[in-house]
């Protein structure tokens, strides 16, 4: 089967012997069964299934476990047995491999392929807390991620009494059963149901689908940038970012009318600014999580009252270069005006016993869940509410909040089963955010940015952003893992990251410290899109312009991040063309040092800059890994590095970064310093 873009024809085959059969992917291995040790498991699911506010408990105890003990070959496919019965067969389809269970009934389907001594994994969709996927499993099921995300810290056990929210290592808003190999292979599994990538066992790749049937796909390369390629391709590729989103900060703020004072002295300051991000744009109401957005996504009376004359205001802004984004989500308020026209037009998803509308507590107020399975529907919201209440009042950008609510116990307009609805419903709401941009002819131009995704999101949204992190340095929820969130997306054809400069989750007494937020500055600035967040707590947390020292900051990085872009525009470029990632981890370019594969918290922001941030609260130094031949040259000092693992230093307001003194923006790169001391 020829492959797009003109790469290298694959080849899957079977070979067999007489009690053991093999499948192969261009001279590598895949799977083998053998009548003694089967690839493939099938059983029947007995599944329990609880959702609170987005987290979920999932638990199954699957039975009569059928584990074949014969099979037969047959042409491009096979038949398993068991007893004599034909219990599974196995479909090759150019570069796939179907697997069904000849009896429906039989809804759970472990398929397990081949590993080797030493092989790493990675992919998974956007993980948190782990790059290398090696000895862990992880569920594919799009969802809170959690606060905390660690089972041995008091706010995880908090969070878990509260209401199942602390989460775990493996919680992701944005998951994806797809893994990569080094052995530069990949295996994705097509199917939208729950899903279990599990690598617990060093001799072997477990995949549990809970499915009658499951395609799986394999793409092969030899170097993990042309499979990465390859997986873009596959998923979509996103567009160019904007000049406007590059070449300056986004400066989150939600303070109703006085923002737009605010704003100035961020100016005032010597900030780069290229947007201004609203998110109570359309009203806010109280709660005892914190200030929450009002849920009625349309200028009224709400809207009115907290920003007076908003369209002249946009257009004023924009006058000046600056940009204004806002927010949405694909949920409406009980009691906001806009519910009883969705209703009436059948647009949201429905009760199990009765046509009224399912409603979800989002904590403390409800909300109708848009049925976006429904054509009408996906028009209907692009159209009513982002395209005329957004775009066409000169809104340029917008975060396209949540996705991941999409309970189990409802009906959906397409007949579908919610537990298979669940995972592509990011996807659906993605589509219908890109579908409205497209009809004001704004694609390259207006950019949504969303947190939630699931396979396929790529083609969609142009621009992903890490969740919402606790103000914090912890391991599983802190400022880490916005890198591992943007490294591993990356892998699978996400192009564009970026975070909520200073975090989000404040609760439970954890606030943001002077600390945290002058290094989130420094990480921010080497993204392609750089904004910040008041978070969910503005009240009770520092903001960059608490104070003169603070805002000097934020101005500072944000110049440096202004000053990257020609670099930023040429990596967009390579983007589009190849679909790599901006920020990298080091393997993708230096792919033949194993030595780099799990390397997690720090990252090449193209080919030719390596940023390792600072995410340990009160360091002042940091082992940073410099791969490859030749030096590499510091930012800051100009002192050239040997490759190697190095002891340094990392200051606040000096990072550690580097660049290859051979490349072609060196003389840019040569000028952070300049920058940064203005």
């Amino acid at each position: 089967m020829a492959s797009r873009r003109g790469k290298t024809a694959v080849e899957l085959r079977f070979s067999a012997s007489e009690d053991a059969f093999e499948l192969w992917l261009d001279g590598k291995l895949l799977l083998r069964h053998a009548n003694s040790c089967p690839a493939v498991v099938i059983a029947r699911g007995n599944p329990s299934v609880e959702m609170y506010r987005g987290n979920f408990r999932i638990e199954d105890a699957p039975r009569e476990s059928v584990r074949p003990d014969s099979f037969s070959l047959d042409g491009d496919g096979a038949v398993l047995l068991s007893d004599g019965i034909e219990v599974v067969r196995l479909s090759l389809a150019g570069s796939a491999l179907q697997v069904d269970a000849l009896d429906p009934s039989f809804d759970r389907i472990h398929l397990h392929f081949h590993a080797e001594a030493g092989e790493v994994v990675w992919g998974g969709g956007e993980q948190m807390s782990y790059l290398a996927l090696n000895g862990r499993r992880f569920p594919m099921w799009t969802s809170e991620p959690g606060v905390g995300r660690d089972k041995s810290t008091e706010l995880t056990r908090i969070m878990d009494a509260e209401g199942m929210a602390g989460g775990d290592y493996w919680n992701t808003n944005y998951p994806q059963p797809t893994f990569l190999s080094s052995r530069w292979l990949a295996v994705h599994c097509a199917e939208t149901c729950y899903s279990v990538l599990d690598f617990t066992d060093a001799n072997t790749h477990r995949v549990e689908v809970w499915s009658s049937s499951a395609r799986f796909e394999f793409f092969g390369a030899d170097g993990p940038k042309a499979l990465v390629g390859l997986l873009s391709d596959r998923f979509g590729r996103q567009p160019a970012l904007p000049d406007w989103a590059i070449s300056g900060a986004i400066v989150g703020l939600k303070s109703g009318a006085s923002s737009f004072d605010r704003l100035e002295k961020f100016i005032d300051a010597g900030s780069a600014v290229s947007g201004l991000w609203c998110e109570d744009w359309a009203g806010i109401r109280q709660t005892s999580f914190g200030r929450r957005l009002f849920w009625d996504w349309h200028l009224g009376e709400r809207s009115e009252e907290r920003f007076p004359g908003l369209e002249g205001r946009i257009v004023d802004l924009a006058r000046r270069g600056i940009k204004f984004l806002a927010y949405v989500n694909p949920y409406l308020a009980e009691d906001g005006d806009l519910f009883a026209d969705a209703a009436a037009g059948g647009h949201f998803c429905l009760k199990l016993d009765s046509d009224e509308p399912h409603l979800v507590d989002f904590g403390e107020f409800d909300c109708g869940v848009l049925d976006f399975t429904r054509e009408e529907t996906r028009s209907w919201f692009a159209e009513r509410i982002i395209g005329r209440e957004m775009l066409d009042r000169g809104i340029a950008g917008w975060m396209a909040d949540f996705g991941e609510y999409l309970p189990t116990d409802l009906r959906l307009a397409d007949g579908s089963d919610p537990m298979e609805a669940h995972n592509l419903y990011p996807v659906l709401w993605a589509q219908v955010n890109a579908q409205a941009v497209a009809s004001r002819s704004k694609t390259g131009d207006a950019v949504f940015f969303m947190r939630a995704g699931f396979s396929g999101v790529q083609a969609h949204c142009p621009l992903l952003w890490a969740g919402d992190q606790c103000v914090d340095f912890t391991r599983h929820d802190g400022i880490g893992t916005v890198i591992t969130a943007a490294l591993s997306a990356g892998l699978l054809g996400n192009a564009y990251s970026h975070s909520d400069c200073g975090g989000y989750t404040s609760l439970h007494g954890n606030v943001r410290s002077e600390e945290l937020l002058r290094r989130w500055c420094e990480l921010a600035a080497f993204a392609p899109v750089m904004r910040s967040h008041e978070g969910n707590r503005p009240d009770d947390n520092l903001q960059y312009d608490s104070s003169p020292g603070l805002l000097d900051c934020f101005a500072r990085w944000s110049r440096v991040h202004a000053y990257l872009a020609p670099y930023v525009r040429e990596l967009c470029g390579e983007a589009s063309r190849s679909g790599l990632p901006l920020q990298r981890p080091l393997f993708l370019e230096y792919p033949d040092d194993p030595k780099l594969f799990a390397v997690q918290d720090q990252y090449l922001y193209g080919s030719d800059l390596l940023v390792a941030p600072v995410i340990e609260e009160g360091a002042d130094r940091r082992d940073v890994v410099l791969p490859g031949e030749g030096p590499w040259r510091h930012c800051w000092s100009g002192e050239d590095f040997a490759p190697g693992t190095h002891s340094v230093a990392a200051p606040i307001g000096a990072p550690p970064v580097f660049y290859r003194p051979e490349a072609r923006h060196a003389p840019l790169f040569a000028g952070l310093a300049g920058v940064l001391s203005q």
